[in-house]
C-alpha cells in the first residue's frame, strides 16, 4: 500500500515571505505523485480550468530520446506550484550560506495536489520513461506554495511571460488574476468581455471566437480584444469600463447586439465562412467593423440590433468581403488583398465610415 504522505528535505531561499519557495531532488515517479499537468480548458458552463498549453509531441520525443542515453543530465528544474495539501517547516539555517533547510510534507491521499508550472514537456518525457522502461530518473524540483489558485495563476503568468508562452493563453488567463503589471492588466477587461461573448448562452458570438480553449473558433480572440480595448479607451464602452459587472452587462449586450446585426445584414458573407474566405471574419474586417459600430452608436446612441442593422445597410452593395474589389477613392484593392496590418485596417475603416457619412448627408439633402 502506497503511503499517503510524502516528505522531502528542501532548501529554502529568502524571497517572498508570503509565498514560500524551495528546491529539492525527487524521482520522476514521486514527481508524478505530487504534481499534475492541468491543461487550459472549459467546463460545461464555460468556466476556465487549468492553465497549461497543449503538449508538443516533437519536443517531448526529443527530450525522451536524450534522456535514454547513458550520459544524459537534466539540470533544468521542474517548477511546481501548490495551494493546499502541502506544508513546509523550517528546520535550520544553512551555516555560512544564505537560505534555510526545511521539510516539505505533501498529502497525496486525494491525488497529485500540485500543478506543473514550468517544465511540462520535461516532466512528460520523464514520466514516460519511468512507466515504459522503469528508469526512475532523479530530477531537481523548484516549488512554491500559494494561498489560492488565483495567486498560483498569477505566478504562472509572471514565470512564463519572459518565455515564448502563447499570448492567447496569457490573455485568456488574465480575467482570473489580480495585481498584474500594467501592460497585462490593461487587456484584462477586454479578455473578460471576450470570454463572456464566447461562452454565454445567447451571445451572437458564442463559440465563434478562437481561443486556446476553443481552437475551433473562427474569429481570433486578440482581434476582438483589440476592438473592445479601442472602444473602452475612446468609444461606446468607455461608459461601462468603470466596473467589470457593468461591462459584462451593458458592454456585453452592445457588442453582442452589434455582431448579431452584422450577421444579419451580411449573412452571405458571414455564414459558413472563415478568415480565408471572407474578409468580414478576418482580423481586418472585424477591427474595421468596430469603427462602424462606434460611428452608428455615436450618431444614434443605439445598443440594439435593429438600429445597428438599419445603420449599416448603406454598406450593402458597397463591400467586397468575399469577392470583387474594394474601391478606395482612386485605388482598387482585390477583396482578399487586405491584410491584418494597421495601414489596411485604417484604410478599410475610413472607407466604411465615409460611406455611412455620405449616406447621412444624402438623406439630409433629400
Amino acid at each position: 500500500m502506497k503511503e499517503t504522505t510524502l516528505r522531502f528535505e528542501v532548501l529554502m531561499p529568502h524571497q517572498n515571505p508570503t509565498v514560500p519557495v524551495f528546491s529539492f531532488a525527487a524521482r520522476a515517479r514521486d514527481v508524478a505523485r505530487i504534481a499534475r499537468i492541468e491543461r487550459a480548458g472549459r467546463d460545461g458552463a464555460g468556466q476556465l480550468r487549468g492553465f497549461q498549453r497543449p503538449q508538443i509531441a516533437g519536443h517531448i520525443n526529443e527530450i525522451r530520446d536524450y534522456l535514454e542515453k547513458p550520459g544524459a543530465i537534466l539540470p533544468n528544474p521542474i517548477v511546481i506550484g501548490f495551494t493546499d495539501s502541502a506544508i513546509i517547516e523550517t528546520r535550520t539555517a544553512v551555516k555560512g550560506q544564505h537560505g534555510r533547510i526545511g521539510v516539505l510534507t505533501i498529502d497525496v491521499s486525494g491525488g497529485a495536489p500540485g500543478w506543473i508550472v514550468d517544465g511540462q514537456q520535461r516532466f512528460t518525457a520523464l514520466r514516460d520513461i519511468a512507466e515504459a522502461e522503469g528508469r526512475d530518473f532523479e530530477v531537481l524540483v523548484s516549488g512554491f506554495i500559494c494561498k489560492n489558485v488565483a495567486e498560483l495563476q498569477k505566478q504562472f503568468i509572471l514565470i512564463n511571460n519572459t518565455r515564448p508562452l502563447p499570448k492567447a493563453l496569457v490573455y485568456e488567463l488574465l480575467p482570473q488574476v489580480q495585481d498584474l503589471p500594467k501592460r497585462l492588466s490593461n487587456r484584462s477587461q477586454a479578455a473578460l468581455l471576450t470570454e463572456a461573448l464566447n461562452y454565454r448562452s445567447g451571445s451572437s458570438l458564442k463559440g465563434l471566437i478562437r481561443q486556446q480553449t476553443n481552437p475551433r473558433g473562427v474569429i481570433r480572440d486578440t482581434v476582438l480584444q483589440r476592438v473592445i480595448m479601442t472602444s473602452i479607451s475612446d468609444g461606446a464602452l468607455r461608459l461601462y469600463a468603470s466596473e467589470d459587472a457593468l461591462l459584462l452587462d451593458k458592454g456585453y449586450s452592445l457588442i453582442s447586439e452589434f455582431f448579431h446585426a452584422v450577421q444579419h445584414v451580411f449573412r452571405n458573407d458571414w455564414e459558413n465562412h472563415t478568415p480565408k474566405t471572407s474578409r468580414l471574419i478576418h482580423g481586418t474586417g472585424v477591427t474595421a467593423m468596430g469603427y462602424v459600430m462606434e460611428a452608428i452608436h455615436s450618431a444614434t446612441g443605439t445598443d440594439e440590433r435593429e438600429a445597428f442593422a438599419a445603420g449599416m445597410r448603406p454598406l450593402v452593395g458597397r463591400t467586397a468581403w468575399t469577392a470583387g474589389e474594394w474601391c478606395f477613392d482612386s485605388e482598387k484593392r482585390r477583396w482578399n488583398g487586405l491584410q491584418n496590418v494597421p495601414t489596411d485596417i485604417k484604410q478599410l475603416a475610413h472607407y466604411l465610415v465615409q460611406v455611412l457619412k455620405q449616406q447621412k448627408r444624402v438623406s439630409k439633402v433629400a
